[in-house]
């Protein structure tokens, strides 16, 4: 499972970010200036780093060549959306880069996305007695493969891999089918139920007038 430090002075933001990472499976560290990261960074296996940029006694920029050094992926956080501060970041060795206010679910992408292009990223997602393979496009309940379509496979994916989100009909229905969809939300319902009904499962929760979230 990969370790997350995340480094956000920021208290209301670096909680966020920790209970939506924890919710997701992922193990984390939090550090709320410069030199507390650092100490985690030298001290610590990590995996990947979501590092805000103005951070107080050592900034992000200052950072960047201790994690260099160390070949950690990094997601450099910062409220500052001019070009040239996503530049630096990104010519310093960033990995990825996003600007405050975001989306929940669009961090997790991210993270996500730098995991498994750097391959850090766990082969397979585990809950209760069901495994799924994300490359293989495979799953497995209590070691035994389970048969499912190509679209629930991919809604299963996308809840397995945002666990503790909940996921609107509409966004899983431009996910999963794309924009020039033309058909409605009770397609996402009916294929819901048909993912519970062939893993026997009872994890994949409604969330009323929302959508769905794969309960952590």
């Amino acid at each position: 499972m990969a370790k997350i430090l995340i480094i956000e002075d920021e208290e209301p933001i670096r909680e966020l970010i920790k209970l939506n990472l924890e919710m997701s499976g992922y193990e984390t560290l939090a550090a709320a200036d410069g030199q507390e990261g650092l100490a985690f960074i030298d001290s610590k296996t990590i995996d990947l780093i979501i590092l805000d940029i103005m951070l107080p006694k050592l900034d992000g920029y200052e950072l960047m060549t201790t994690i260099i050094r160390k070949n950690i992926p990094t997601i450099m956080l910062t409220a500052k959306d001019s070009l040239m501060d996503k530049v630096k970041g990104l010519e310093m060795g960033a990995d990825d880069y996003i600007t405050k206010p975001f989306e929940a679910i669009e961090l997790l992408a991210r993270v996500k996305s730098v995991l498994r292009r750097t391959g850090k990223e766990r082969a397979s997602i585990v809950f209760d007695d069901i495994e799924i393979f994300i490359d293989q496009r495979k799953i497995l309940k209590g070691g035994i493969e389970v048969e499912l379509t190509y679209k629930e496979f991919s809604l299963l994916q996308i809840l397995a891999e945002n666990k503790g989100v909940a996921m609107s009909r509409e966004k899983l229905l431009e996910i999963v089918w794309g924009y020039d969809f033309q058909g409605n939300t009770r397609t996402v319902d009916m294929h819901i139920q048909r993912i519970r009904n062939k893993l026997g499962t009872d994890r994949i929760k409604t969330i009323y007038k929302v959508g769905y979230r794969l309960e952590a």
